[in-house]
C-alpha cells in the first residue's frame, strides 16, 4: 500500500475566544475558529481580499494551553490534519470540515508581532506545543527578531 499524507498548516487570527470542554471520558477539547486572508490585485487594478474561516479542534494538554493563553484576535500557526464529518438536524444533513490540531505556535497578539501581549511560544519541543511536547508549560519569552509571519 502506498503512503498518503493529510497535513494542513495555517497562520491566521483567532476569531473568537476558545470553547473548552471535557468529553464523557474526561479528555479535554477546545474549539477555535481561525481566519486566514489573502489579498490580490484584479485585472482592473483594484485590491481584493478574501477571508477563509477554519474550524480548529484541539485535544488534551494542548487544549489546556489554548484555554489558558489563546484569546480572540491572537495570531497562531497551527499544524494538523483535515477531518470531515456530518450530522443530521431536522432531517437536513450538515457537513463539517475541521482541522484536528497536532501542533501550535503562538505568534503574538492581534495582527501578529511576537512582542505583544500573549506573544512568544506556548512551550513544547522547539517552541512548538503538540502531543509529543511538554504542553501546558509557561510561555517562553517573546521573540526579539522581526515577525515575518513564517513559522520557521
Amino acid at each position: 500500500m502506498s503512503r498518503s499524507l493529510n497535513k494542513v498548516m495555517l497562520i491566521g487570527n483567532v476569531g473568537s475566544d476558545p470553547e473548552v470542554r471535557s468529553t464523557a471520558s474526561g479528555t479535554r477539547l477546545a474549539k477555535v475558529s481561525l481566519a486566514t486572508s489573502r489579498q490580490w490585485t484584479n485585472k482592473d487594478g483594484s485590491q481584493q481580499e478574501k477571508t477563509e474561516w477554519h474550524r480548529l479542534t484541539v485535544w488534551g494538554k494542548l487544549a489546556d494551553v489554548v484555554e489558558r493563553y489563546v484569546k480572540k484576535g491572537d495570531r497562531l500557526y497551527v499544524e494538523g490534519r483535515i477531518e470531515y464529518s456530518e450530522s443530521e438536524s431536522d432531517g437536513q444533513k450538515k457537513y463539517w470540515t475541521d482541522v484536528n490540531v497536532l501542533e501550535m505556535l503562538m505568534l503574538g497578539g492581534p495582527g501578529g508581532g511576537a512582542g505583544g501581549e500573549g506573544g512568544g511560544f506556548a512551550g513544547g519541543r522547539g517552541g512548538r506545543t503538540g502531543d509529543g511536547g511538554s504542553g501546558g508549560s509557561a510561555p517562553e519569552p517573546p521573540l526579539t527578531e522581526p515577525d515575518d509571519d513564517l513559522p520557521f
